[in-house]
């Protein structure tokens, strides 16, 4: 009890301190990762006026949010989660896992017979706090990611996802890297100095 308890007062003394939290609310944004994608978007201009995208493990939502001002009235925004999501203006929201057939049919019913141009993911799976296990859970998130990317990207899209450096990593950049024609690690200023947590940004993806 007294190790959770001294990790509960460390989380809160961090989001107290933490400018990025009141940054998200002053913007109306329901998370601080939304200034990862921000800084992405400042550096790299992955997010277009018109473009379709789609956002794997969405929920709460501040990724899509930001996507939807970005792209504009005539872009899409799809997100997808198994936790449920309130409404965004503009986001068109499935409840689901991507990874099992109803869903990408739910999910390719809104496309229609567009193809994505960019298909993002900041997913992470729930901590256990041992790297031996957090490591593959996190490598098989982007495998998933990926693999589904690939159903749905036109030629030239890109993809965005969240790693965590460790077993798995240079393996999965390098299968990345086949497939795309340009890949960037990118540790966003917002992403906490002792997070392992990197962002693959992979371009021109060939079909």
């Amino acid at each position: 009890m007294t190790a959770r308890g001294g990790s509960g007062n460390r989380w809160r003394v961090r989001q107290d301190r933490d400018p990025y939290v009141d940054e998200a609310v002053r913007r109306g944004f329901r998370s601080r990762a939304v200034f990862k994608l921000e800084q992405i978007q400042t550096k790299e201009r992955i997010l277009r006026r018109g473009m379709v995208c789609i956002d794997l493990g969405a929920s709460p939502g501040s990724w899509s949010q930001f996507a939807a001002r970005t792209v504009g009235d005539g872009g899409v925004v799809l997100a997808v989660d198994l936790l449920p999501m309130d409404p965004i203006p503009d986001v068109r929201f499935v409840r689901g896992d991507f990874t099992k057939p109803e869903t990408v049919a739910e999910l390719a019913a809104l496309l229609g017979e567009r193809r994505a141009d960019l298909v993002m993911s900041d997913m992470a799976p729930n901590m256990s706090g041992s790297r031996a296990i957090d490591q593959p859970r996190s490598m098989a998130l982007a495998e998933a990611a990926l693999e589904y990317a690939e159903q749905v990207l036109g030629a030239g899209g890109s993809f965005l996802v969240k790693l965590f450096q460790g077993v798995g990593f240079d393996a999965f950049v390098g299968d990345v890297e086949g497939r795309f024609g340009k890949i960037r690690r990118i540790k966003p200023k917002a992403s906490r100095p002792q997070s392992r947590e990197i962002y693959l940004l992979a371009r021109d993806y060939r079909m």
